[in-house]
């Protein structure tokens, strides 16, 4: 998979000894601007944006993006949680499958529940309707399947032959709407605007007739509406053209949107020897602080990284054979106790990351690349290892 970012932005001038590795800097001046074009998108367009918290859920940084966004679209329970608590703003939860017991309280916290089937609207219904006998009230709604893959990695595709995620369109019918407000699809995976509106252009004519019932439409996440090349003048048209046809209120959902570019995991090179070339082995594990290297699989961009040069394969601390992060040719001669930086890692990475073989969690740190400010949000000790075991 071959990422869509890695620009520097103002990292290029950051000096990687000011933390401990490893670490998670997020630059907040990034987050900022990152927010600005997507209010922009909302001002102009009239639609809704939630935060996808999935993507990105640092909840320090929830009074900024409270600022610009209209709330959050949670997985399940525990971010609906967070998202109640720490967020302003609507909460949206979907979950492919939710548990029974967990139902009660999701009503209480959500304003949408999205339901993966009309076989769960319906196994739900009586615990929708003891919320709303108590005075909670929500919007329930069905995430559909448009069944048009257009993804770059079919294992990240929800549109993929027998995908869990969303109830096919061929199989829609009217009476899988009763009780319904809004219908909901996601199909991208660090897409421009060609493939929302190609999905649009498919999906529009076998649900038209079904739209005037419904009170909204959610076009999901997987925007990159904060890259540099994406078209949002063509994506502010769009929108505001699919809520003259509808008549619906229009939500978007991104994620890596709000933190894209603005984020660096620094590490420490620990150990350097050959075996064939260069190998370097840090402190940060593919797998442990970058499980996506290996998931889909990608290359993160590397700070400072030369074009020319001998490569040199780096890895993690940890036992596993595959916990290698790729081959690069490195800003400086490399050595143990050099520090080297990967870029975008806010979204997903910080999300992601685990305990696996006892390696150490980064920490995180908060700078503002205006002032220079930098501080550190979270750290963390073996406790975390020690305390999700038994």
């Amino acid at each position: 998979m071959q990422t869509k970012a890695g620009d520097p932005g103002a990292f290029s001038g950051f000096d990687l000894s000011r933390v401990p590795t490893p670490a998670f800097v997020v630059d907040e001046v990034a987050v900022r601007r990152n927010l600005e074009i997507l209010a922009d998108v909302k001002a102009r367009s009239g639609v809704k944006i939630l935060a996808a918290l999935k993507a990105f859920s640092m909840w320090s940084l929830a009074p900024l993006v409270s600022e610009y966004l209209d709330g959050c679209c949670t997985s399940g329970l525990w971010e609906a949680r967070l998202a109640a608590e720490k967020y302003s703003g609507e909460v949206e939860t979907y979950s492919p499958a939710y548990k029974a017991e967990d139902m009660a309280e999701i009503f209480t916290l959500s304003d949408h529940v999205i339901f993966n089937s009309p076989d769960q609207i319906a196994r739900f219904s009586g615990d929708a309707d003891k919320a709303r006998a108590a005075g909670h009230s929500f919007d329930i709604g069905l995430r559909i399947n448009p069944e048009m893959p257009l993804g770059e990695v079919e294992k990240y595709d929800p549109c993929q032959a027998h995908s869990r995620l969303g109830f096919p369109v061929s199989q829609l019918k009217p009476e899988h709407l009763h009780g319904v407000s809004g219908l909901h699809f996601h199909t991208l995976c660090e897409q421009d605007f060609v493939p929302l509106r190609t999905t649009w252009e498919r999906l529009y004519p076998q649900i038209r007739d079904i739209l005037p019932d419904l009170k909204w439409i959610n076009l999901g996440g997987g925007h990159h509406i904060t890259r540099a090349d994406y078209q949002r003048d063509l994506l502010v048209d769009f929108l505001t053209q699919i809520r003259e046809d509808t008549g619906l209120e229009v939500y978007l959902e991104p994620g890596e949107a709000i933190a894209l570019d603005a984020g660096i995991l620094v590490g420490e090179i620990l150990d350097v020897m050959d075996n064939g070339m260069k190998v370097g082995i840090t402190d940060i594990s593919a797998t442990c602080h970058m499980p996506d290297v290996i998931e889909a699989p990608y290359r993160p961009a590397m700070l400072g990284e030369k074009d020319q040069g001998a490569q040199i394969r780096l890895g993690g601390p940890s036992c596993l054979a595959g916990d290698i992060i790729g081959d690069y040719v490195l800003p400086v001669p490399m050595e143990a106790g050099q520090c080297v930086a990967f870029l975008d890692q806010a979204h997903y990475s910080m999300v992601k990351t685990n305990t696996f073989n006892g390696v150490p969690l980064p920490s995180i740190w908060l700078w503002n690349s205006e002032n220079d400010a930098l501080h550190c949000v979270r750290e963390f000790d073996w406790t975390e290892f020690r305390d999700r075991l038994s």
